[in-house]
């Protein structure tokens, strides 16, 4: 029964239960889609279907992870599956778990909102953005914004984190943005701005079937 209802893993050469952080970046990839696609909908269709489902999912998924197991969540095993040939990054369970905690409240309350009430506002559309920025964040950068509040509420100290970002060390020389850089990237954005302008009468032609005769053909 311990070995059922317990969060986080005891691994050999730490000291604190801890969580795989590529199963959870994968996971956090497919609820990103996940609820992606089903915004898609709502935006250009209307339709609210699909994101009744993924939220009830969503919702579920959470609950298994915070109140039984991560190792029993449907979508950290598929995540487990995809990853399951490159080697692990452990980082603390504690944590996540309290990042996943506000997961289910968020969840929580697009669930009673869309499923029980069956409506749509305001603060739907802002929960459904929190949970895409938080998604987002933690499958592309492996960046846990629940965690990076969770020494605001616990003291003590947190270890083992994504990346060991809450170690306190010098980056090393091909982490630092150089002067050099920033000109690079301030010019290529000034380009892309310039660009938009230039090129908006061009770009906003609809494209032709290629294998069909374009529109301007067949009037000449």
């Amino acid at each position: 029964m311990n070995n059922l209802i317990q969060f986080g893993e005891i691994v050999e050469g730490y000291d604190i239960p801890v969580l795989n952080e590529r199963e959870i970046r994968a996971s956090a990839g497919i609820l990103f889609l996940a609820t992606y696609t089903s915004l898609m909908f709502i935006l250009f269709d209307g339709n609210f279907l699909l994101v009744k489902y993924v939220i009830s999912i969503f919702l579920l998924d959470l609950l298994i992870r915070v109140l039984i197991n991560p190792r029993f969540s449907p979508i950290l095993i598929i995540g487990r599956f995809m990853v399951r040939n490159q080697v692990p990054e452990y980082v603390g369970a504690q944590q996540k778990k309290f990042a996943w905690s506000i997961g289910i409240v968020l969840s929580a309350t697009m669930f009673y909102l869309f499923v029980f009430v069956n409506a749509y506002s305001l603060i739907t559309g802002i929960t459904c953005l929190i949970c895409l920025i938080f998604l987002f964040f933690e499958a592309a950068f492996g960046i846990c914004l629940g965690c990076l509040v969770y020494p605001i509420f616990y003291k003590h100290k947190v270890q083992h984190c994504p990346g060991e970002v809450c170690d306190r060390r010098n980056r090393q020389a091909i982490q630092k943005v150089s002067l050099a850089q920033i000109i690079v990237l301030v010019l290529f954005i000034g380009t892309v701005f310039l660009a938009t302008g230039l090129l908006r009468e061009r770009f906003s032609k609809p494209p032709h079937n290629m294998f069909k005769p374009s529109p301007t053909a067949k009037s000449r």
